[in-house]
């Protein structure tokens, strides 16, 4: 007989754990689109795992790539050492992304990319003898992380709080997201364009653009509920970036490895920035690991401003290029690759796209907004009580309709990998819809 769950010793992120512990949600396993959860139960992930298994879980490519590792070589270090599987890595990963982003340093999740990529623009301009260039740009309700950089140029309110001011030096940009004018978008709002005009007109003109070292967005702002750009929004901030001398990153730890139907948000929005941060899909989540993409440029110039024997940046991390996760990420590229997953869910996000919006009817519905794979559902607050009717739903998916999804405030979110069909996308949405019509009509029956 199985003896119950310790479940007082383990303090669990993000999470509100007295709750939790009340009633816990388990998974115990995982195949293609499916979980199954700790009472047997095939529960249908609609949001890979948590935005990251985008080529089905447990697949046997990449589950192979790591057995066979783990009984190779566990570790190497990476500090005037290395493997070979690190450097195959790099220009796996480098075969796919934007031309003349090409130079790869390597760590173990988002977070530490982004502390990554904001070290990296800080130390960029002090060697070209613009020092003075020590400001960060952010935005509103972005997520980068849970690093002091990530929450500092972070926009999301709950996860600084706690923490003191963070890093000084630091503005935001107002985030784009306008329900009044673009609600239930399909596809790229409209209207907001000019929201990216305000990086100019309001904060270059504040703080002299002479001292911003970089600015930084998410393509899609994921975690904060699916806010989708607007059209041309981030082609703005690219020409105002570049006329400044102002780096620009875009944190793709969501948008890269196929979300949208491509390799990265820079391809399908045609934006080149200077940097990419990318994480999650880049191992299918199997094994932790990060990533920061840099152009050329950026790269050659650590490279010609130190001595040849002399350490060029004086910074990385132990487990960076873990050859683990080397050899999940080399088995997840080709996968991508030989599966077409990237033209695969290209193709089937207009079904994915109509399907979502079928739902816009919906008790408390207030708008539906999605690219890609990726779609928002905002649910209107419960009077006195934010955040709880989109948890509500979730609690109701799990547990009566085995169906995953994932809630951030009175949001659903919802990008479940990329072998989604159609069947698989009906059985989805009309879960979902069951759960919202049942969640009201209880609340109806309450009052």
């Amino acid at each position: 007989m199985n003896s119950p769950l310790q479940t007082e010793h383990l303090w669990m992120p993000f999470t509100a754990n007295r709750q939790f512990k009340e009633k816990p949600r388990l998974l115990s396993k995982a195949e293609g689109m499916y979980y199954q959860s700790s009472d047997g139960r095939q529960i249908l992930d609609g949001t890979a795992g948590l935005w990251c298994v985008n080529a089905g879980h447990n697949h046997p490519k990449i589950v192979a790539a790591i057995q066979q590792q783990a009984a190779t070589m566990d570790f190497a270090p990476t500090f005037q050492m290395g493997h070979p599987l690190a450097f195959e890595a790099a220009t796996k990963l480098a075969e796919i992304t934007p031309t003349g982003m090409d130079r790869v340093f390597f760590c173990n999740d988002g977070s530490e990319g982004v502390d990554t990529a904001l070290k990296i623009a800080l130390a960029y301009h002090r060697i070209r003898g613009e020092a003075g260039r020590f400001r960060l740009i952010g935005r509103e309700r972005g997520y980068h992380g849970v690093g002091f950089g990530g929450i500092s140029v972070g926009g999301i309110a709950g996860n600084r709080k706690q923490f003191g001011p963070g890093l000084s030096g630091i503005d935001h940009l107002p985030h784009p997201l306008d329900i009044t004018r673009n609600a239930f978008s399909k596809g790229l709002p409209v209207h907001g364009e000019e929201l990216a005009g305000i990086l100019e007109t309001r904060l270059l003109a504040l703080h002299d653009p002479t001292t911003v070292a970089a600015v930084i967005v998410e393509p899609i702002q994921g975690s904060t509920g699916v806010i989708i750009p607007p059209k041309d929004y981030l082609r703005r901030l690219r020409d105002i970036c570049s006329k400044h001398g102002i780096l620009l990153i875009f944190d793709e730890v969501i948008t890269g490895f196929g979300r949208l139907g491509t390799a990265f948000g820079a391809d399908y929005f045609d934006v080149i920035p200077d940097m990419i941060i990318c994480a999650k899909g880049l191992t299918n989540a199997a094994v932790p690991m990060g990533a920061v993409v840099v152009n050329t440029a950026i790269y050659d110039s650590f490279m010609a401003s130190s001595p040849k024997d002399s350490i060029e940046l004086f910074h990385g991390y132990t487990y960076s290029a873990h050859p683990l996760a080397c050899a999940a990420a080399i088995a997840t590229l080709e996968v991508y690759q030989e599966e077409q997953l990237f033209e695969r869910a290209a193709q089937i996000a207009p079904y994915f796209e109509a399907a979502a919006h079928q739902l816009r009817d919906l008790p408390h519905v207030r708008d539906i907004r999605n690219l890609g794979l990726v779609c928002g559902i905002e649910l209107s607050p419960q009077a006195g009580k934010t955040t709880t009717r989109a948890f509500d739903i979730f609690e109701k998916c799990f547990w009566e309709k085995d169906l995953l999804i994932r809630t951030t405030g009175d949001i659903i979110a919802l990008s479940p990998p990329l072998i989604i069909n159609h069947a698989q996308i009906e059985q989805l949405f009309s879960k979902l819809a069951e759960a919202i019509r049942e969640h009201a009509n209880k609340a109806n029956t309450s009052i």
